[in-house]
């Protein structure tokens, strides 16, 4: 398969994500408002932080380094190696699930089980739902590392609706169940998902004669469970050990970027991750497949080189760009943002500044998810062990910092520590990403800079909606607000207009790689 059909298969995968992550956003927030009519608060944040957390700590220590490391040159590896490795996420997730919950029912505050009954079932089942899930890892690392879209998003689609419909029913019908709901409702979404995905496998593998069967390097389900062959190892030891080397540095970044309060970290982070993550997904496996670990950039073939550096440069350019976006209108609207959301009791606080701190934040996190995307994806085992030396350093000038500028600037100084923080991964990455490209004629770091006059623009539309928010928002009333955001509107439409008519090499991409009319044409 060459560089440009990988890179038409990513770009589908994140355009898919991205409409997924719109769907899941958009049922989250009609759900939640249809739940605080019959549950209480409490429940609900219970529910969508603990719990959340908890689910999502434990597949994150359990499955991500396995993904980063089973999903780099799937063209020359052993599948059933690879296989058998993938099933260890399953024990794993057993031993994370139960830690985790044991810190979460010992360590953390309960809640009042007046208020919030059932608190220990929920840690118990929400840990047991992130176990099931990890029974379909191996079926979701094959389906990605062959770009199988359709699978995914019909998976997680019909999963996360199932999973709304059970959560309104059982909230109409039976209220007083309380956390019991959520329990039942996230334990049938896993199953639900794990499901689809054996099922799409069974009915592939089931059809000699399909084109999908004829690609895939197993032949029937027995051959996706793990084997103990007698001729070669259990696994591929390479693997496992670039594995225990992403599980070190997995750990480490839960550590460092764990945290920044609830409904700032929410509010600021929800482009970021709606645009993002899909992107970020998408595009590892796409460097991960084009580019080979462990030799230097003039030593591969060079056509897949320069496919990865004209992908890498305008992943760049789109990461800046909305980071600065953000950034730029986010300083000027937070207030209004918050006013909004949560009324006089957030806007009148620290929450405006928590959430201007936060905007430069993400424009840091876009930047670092798109550099440590091709870093992770090129690095190899050696460079990645240096790498998580360094993390580990990190860790205790963060913890230090964080120390310092929260005593002095209050919850602020979190922010500007995982501001440094992020800063420093920025650099690091820039640095490989220099070194890597050094000796040969592209320059992918090029996409870190604009043309003067958007800049300019963007300086503009900065001090623009900055005089606007102190004259018209927000004790003025809601004409004052309208005229507020008229002028953000008009400002972020010559922004982008100006930024249409000086990137034209990322709008040729966009139009090319990630449009959601291609997406509809191709999705297989």
């Amino acid at each position: 398969m060459g560089s440009r059909e990988v890179l038409g298969q990513a770009a589908r995968l994140a355009s898919s994500g991205l409409l997924l992550q719109v769907l899941f956003r958009l049922i989250t927030f009609v759900l939640n408002a249809f739940i605080l009519r019959f549950l209480s608060k409490e429940i609900i944040g219970i529910v969508n932080v603990r719990l959340t957390l908890l689910y999502s700590t434990t597949l994150f220590l359990a499955r991500e380094a396995f993904r980063r490391a089973c999903l780099s040159g799937a063209a020359k590896r052993d599948w059933s190696q690879t296989l058998s490795l993938l099933w260890l996420t399953v024990p794993l997730g057993v031993f994370w699930s139960l830690f985790l919950g044991w810190v979460w029912l010992q360590l953390l505050e309960v809640p009042d089980p007046h208020v919030v009954p059932h608190y220990g079932t929920g840690v118990v089942v929400f840990g047991f739902s992130a176990v099931v899930e990890l029974l379909g890892e191996p079926f979701w690392v094959l389906a990605q590392a062959h770009m199988f879209v359709r699978l995914k998003v019909i998976a997680e689609s019909l999963s996360v609706i199932l999973k709304s419909i059970l959560t309104a029913l059982l909230v109409l019908w039976l209220p007083h169940w309380g956390l019991y709901i959520f329990s039942l409702a996230q334990l049938s979404y896993t199953a639900i998902l794990v499901l689809c995905y054996v099922i799409y496998f069974a009915k592939v593998l089931g059809s000699p004669e399909s084109a999908k069967q004829q690609a895939l390097p197993v032949s029937s389900m027995t051959d996706l469970l793990p084997n103990m062959p007698r001729s070669r190892a259990f696994v591929n030891w390479e693997e496992a050990k670039l594995t225990w080397s992403f599980f070190k540095q997995s750990f480490l970044k839960q550590i460092l970027t764990e945290g920044v309060y609830d409904i700032v970290n929410n509010l600021g982070s929800l482009v970021a991750r709606l645009i993002f993550q899909p992107i970020e997904e998408s595009f590892y496996i796409f460097f991960a497949k084009v580019l080979e670990r462990e030799k230097d950039a003039t030593l591969q073939k060079q056509e897949d080189v320069a496919v990865a550096a004209a992908v890498l440069e305008s992943l760049l350019k789109l990461a800046l760009l909305t980071g600065l976006t953000i950034t730029v209108f986010g300083f000027a609207y937070s207030q209004l943002v918050l006013d909004i959301y949560g009324g006089a009791m957030l806007s009148s606080g620290s929450g405006p500044v928590l959430l201007r701190a936060y905007c430069l934040y993400v424009l840091l996190l876009a930047i670092n998810g798109v550099t440590e995307c091709f870093t992770f994806a090129a690095m190899s085992k050696e460079e990645v062990d240096r790498y998580n030396f360094t993390m580990l350093a990190l860790s205790s000038s963060f913890l230090m910092l964080s120390y310092v500028l929260t005593r002095w600037c209050g919850s602020v100084g979190f922010i500007l520590a995982n501001c440094f923080n992020m800063g420093i991964r920025i650099t690091q990455s820039l640095y490989f990403i220099h070194r890597y490209y050094q000796k040969s004629p592209h320059r992918p770091l090029a996409g870190l800079f604009l043309s003067p006059v958007l800049l300019g623009t963007f300086a503009l539309s900065g001090g623009i909606t900055a005089i606007s928010e102190v004259f018209l928002c927000c004790e003025w009333g809601w004409l004052a607000r309208l005229a507020h955001i008229a002028v953000g509107a008009l400002c972020l439409g010559v922004t982008l207009g100006t930024a249409f008519l000086t990137e034209t090499k990322l709008i040729h991409f966009l139009r090319t790689q990630l449009g959601v009319p291609k997406l509809a044409d191709k999705m297989t």
